[in-house]
């Protein structure tokens, strides 16, 4: 497959944030006398931030307000990432590697706007990448396939001409079920996710098939 345009997930994908939140979400639940753990990380990840606080209050039992504890999680959140925030490996050869190619390239996330930008903005990416979707950009978040199906409209194209990149059980479905060509890449909390219909689970934005195969740069 050749594709005609690539979209990135954004969080545990482009960079460590998954990890960062892991310790975050530590801290925020042993206030509660609870812990934070792989299967409770299963339960949220790769959600719009409502859906998974709604989620997680459920799973554990708390009393907490959803939206009172998102809020109070992204103080912790945001405070560690100050220092501990880092771009996953591979990421920017990565990026040369599809500039090189000519291809259009996107991101779409469940996380809202305003911390995508910051993200971005952080590495000085927001110029190489031309298309954001955000969770205020739909209707309906992932796993529903709204998203891409909204980024390959955004391209022109047909969804199974572009690459998408995941890292989490719900951004692949909701890759697949848009028809797009998509690619998981998990990490140590996303490994035993349910990756069904993704063309290939890779290692990491460095893996040689992805940049061998999928995006060969011609001699």
């Amino acid at each position: 497959m050749r594709p005609a345009a690539v979209c990135f997930d954004l969080d545990g994908l482009m960079f460590n944030t998954e990890h960062v939140f892991f310790r975050a979400g530590g801290i925020l639940l042993a206030k509660r006398q609870r812990e934070m753990t792989i299967e409770v990380m299963n339960v949220i990840i790769g959600r719009r931030p409502e859906e998974s606080f709604k989620l997680l209050v459920a799973h554990l039992g708390l009393d907490d307000e959803p939206m009172e504890l998102l809020h109070e999680s992204r103080l912790i959140f945001d405070e560690m990432l100050q220092t501990e925030l880092e771009p996953m490996p591979g990421l920017f050869d990565l990026l040369d590697r599809i500039e090189a190619l000519g291809l259009p390239k996107g991101v779409a996330t469940s996380s809202p706007r305003k911390y995508l930008l910051s993200l971005l903005d952080r590495f000085d990416l927001r110029d190489r990448f031309p298309l954001t979707l955000a969770a205020e950009d739909v209707t309906q978040g992932k796993p529903h396939p709204e998203i891409y199906l909204k980024a390959a409209s955004h391209f022109g194209i047909s969804p199974d001409a572009m690459l998408v990149l995941e890292d989490s059980a719900a951004g692949t479905k909701a890759a697949v079920t848009a028809g797009a060509f998509a690619v998981s890449v998990p990490h140590e909390f996303t490994a035993g996710h349910d990756f069904t219909g993704a063309k290939r689970i890779i290692r990491g934005l460095s893996d040689p098939w992805l940049l061998n195969e999928v995006l060969p740069v011609s001699s």
